[in-house]
């Protein structure tokens, strides 16, 4: 935890890189478990962070304008509410062009920004087929998914979109500490940066940092404002992935600071799943995946199902539930 107990304090230490120290405690020499502990991390790290990547690819809401051209939207629904039901269907575009209009009504918000990165990284990981659940199921798909090279375009705009969206962020907690757009603006660039850290540069250890960072600040959030429950996710995701590591790796992890209860994970993300906004079909996607991976088929299904209902024209749900359904009756 970063010294000082106000808001100003955790965001500050945060933008300064203050909590970068415990991961760089995160060596291999420095543990008995040596490369045993460096390649669990990665493998572990890497493939649990694609769960957290791949849902943020369909963010939330009703309406929205088909790519590149328009459909009315509801009156109650902001433009930035209609870009991530954009990027649920993979809309890209269009989510972009929505966004850049968010933008220029509300060039203060740093929210708009943020989410504008949020759709350049999850345009990448859709064209690098990172957004297929059943990747998360093997190292082997892992492994695959980081053989293909990034586009520095992209990876270009999406840093200049973070960037912009961390100095909005704090620039209005500098006047208002506890702002509860800027702070959630502010999680949601750090997760997006430990995002691309893990699946697209590798870099599994560093996207630890960051992961954590985004967990302290979301706490401060909710300790805020405990209904805002989209900010239980960053909790759920440092909690729930983390503790699927070896008991050794997470006992490591909690000298550091770092949480890797299951079922604090699971209930913070069942929280966002029943009364999240933006990101309540993500923690949905998260929760579908856990099922599957506690090969709980039944269960995961339902989520599919719901999702793939909210999002008819988003393949990956269909795609995910035909697979389900021929392993079910092993026709596969």
């Amino acid at each position: 935890m970063p010294a000082g107990g106000s808001i100003r304090a955790i965001h500050n230490d945060i933008s300064r890189g203050a909590l970068q120290n415990w991961c760089v405690g995160l060596r291999p020499a420095d543990f008995a478990y040596d490369v045993w502990t460096e390649r669990r991390l990665n493998e572990l790290s890497c493939k649990l962070l694609l769960v957290g990547a791949v849902s943020a690819c369909f963010l939330a809401s009703p309406l929205t304008p088909r790519c590149f051209g328009s459909t009315k939207a509801a009156p109650s629904a902001s433009l930035i509410e209609t870009s991530y039901r954009d990027m649920y269907d993979l809309r890209f575009g269009a989510a972009h062009q929505v966004l850049h209009e968010w933008e220029r009504l509300h060039p203060e918000d740093p929210l708009g920004p943020a989410s504008d990165a949020a759709a350049y990284l999850f345009s990448e990981f859709n064209r690098l087929g990172i957004l297929q659940a059943q990747l998360f199921l093997t190292d082997a798909n892992v492994n695959q998914a980081h053989k293909l090279a990034p586009d520095p375009e992209i990876k270009q705009a999406f840093e200049s979109e973070l960037s912009k969206s961390l100095r909005l962020a704090d620039s209005v907690l500098a006047r208002t500490p506890q702002d509860r757009n800027a702070l959630f603006a502010k999680v949601l660039d750090l997760g997006l940066r430990s995002d691309y850290l893990s699946l697209i540069e590798n870099r599994e250890l560093a996207s630890l940092h960051y992961m954590k960072s985004a967990g302290i600040l979301a706490e401060a959030l909710l300790k805020i404002d405990p209904s805002y429950y989209d900010a239980y996710l960053a909790v759920g995701v440092e909690n729930y992935l983390l503790s699927l590591n070896p008991a050794p790796v997470r006992w490591m992890l909690g000298l550091y600071g770092v949480e890797t209860s299951k079922a604090r994970g699971i209930q913070e993300l069942r929280l966002t799943a029943q009364k999240g906004h933006y990101l309540r079909p993500y923690a949905r996607l998260l929760l579908a995946v856990a099922e599957l991976r506690d090969n709980n088929q039944g269960k995961a299904t339902g989520l599919l199902q719901g999702l793939a209902r909210e999002f008819p024209d988003n393949e990956l749900y269909t795609n995910e539930l035909a697979r389900l359904q021929c392993q079910d009756s092993r026709g596969c």
